[in-house]
Formats: C-alpha cells, sequence, structure tokens
C-alpha cells in the first residue's frame, strides 16, 4: 500500500510535427517537462488537465485521449517517501489564438518562471527533459507513437 503519491496529470499537444513543451522554474530547480502539473482534491485528471494547461496561459484544450501513464517507480523530486505517477494525454487546443512562446532554451536563461515552447519531435532529444517519466514519452513520440 503507497501512503504518500502524488498524481501528476500532463497534455502531449501536437502541432505540424512539433510538441509543446514547458520550461520552468520551481524551488529553484530549472526544467523541461510537458504542460501539466499536479492533481487536487477533488478534480478529475481531465478536469486537472484543463485547468493547468490554462494556469499555464495555453487556453482551452480537449483531451483526445490517453497517451502513457508511469509503469515502473518513481520517486517524487520534491518530497521524501513519495511515490509519483504520472499520466499523459493527447490533446488538442481549442483555441485559436497564439499564446506566448520562447524560441529560448531552458539552460541558457530562466528569468521567468515559465516559458512554453514547440519542439520538432524529430529533433527531440528525450535527455533535454528533466524527469525519466517524461524521458520515457519524449521516446515513444520520437519512435512514432502519436
Amino acid at each position: 500500500m503507497v501512503s504518500n503519491l502524488i498524481i501528476r496529470v500532463y497534455g502531449i499537444c501536437i502541432r505540424k510535427g512539433y510538441v509543446l513543451l514547458s520550461d520552468e522554474l520551481f524551488n529553484g530547480v530549472k526544467m523541461t517537462k510537458f504542460p501539466g502539473g499536479g492533481l487536487e482534491f477533488g478534480e478529475g485528471t481531465i478536469d486537472c488537465l484543463k485547468r493547468e494547461f490554462k494556469e499555464e496561459g495555453v487556453g482551452e484544450i480537449t483531451a483526445i485521449g490517453h497517451f502513457y501513464t508511469t509503469d515502473f517507480f518513481q520517486q517524487a523530486l520534491f518530497f521524501e517517501s513519495t511515490q509519483l505517477l504520472s499520466i499523459y494525454y493527447k490533446v488538442e487546443l481549442r483555441t485559436t489564438s497564439e499564446f506566448p512562446t520562447s524560441e529560448e532554451v531552458l539552460a541558457t536563461s530562466m528569468t521567468d518562471k515559465q516559458k512554453l515552447r514547440w519542439t520538432s519531435i524529430a529533433n527531440l532529444q528525450p535527455e533535454t527533459l528533466t524527469f525519466p517519466i517524461d524521458r520515457v514519452v519524449a521516446q515513444l513520440l520520437k519512435e512514432g507513437a502519436y
């Protein structure tokens, strides 16, 4: 029985061969990940994903299907004795308006708490993502699983 479990929900948003990534600064740690975040008490996974995309400035989305759920043990980065379970959905943008994106990669500078950027799936390097789970998902994208 797992007593300390964190559930995170992420969206795989693909447009014309590009996938949306989020470069973030959290608790002093720079990270590159897929857009999404933590499930809050009383939320379903899709509601969580919709809320996270709004909070991150992307806008309205529609979840179009399950993509991947963590199938190995992953220790939570910021919490001791806590297991992380991540669920990934394929999503489509419902809005046609553009949201702010950056061409700048996380490693060069990070003055904002978050920057969104489109990255070519063909050039996506799984090791550039911060979390082991995201690296698995990036590899699945590279292999054409979308």
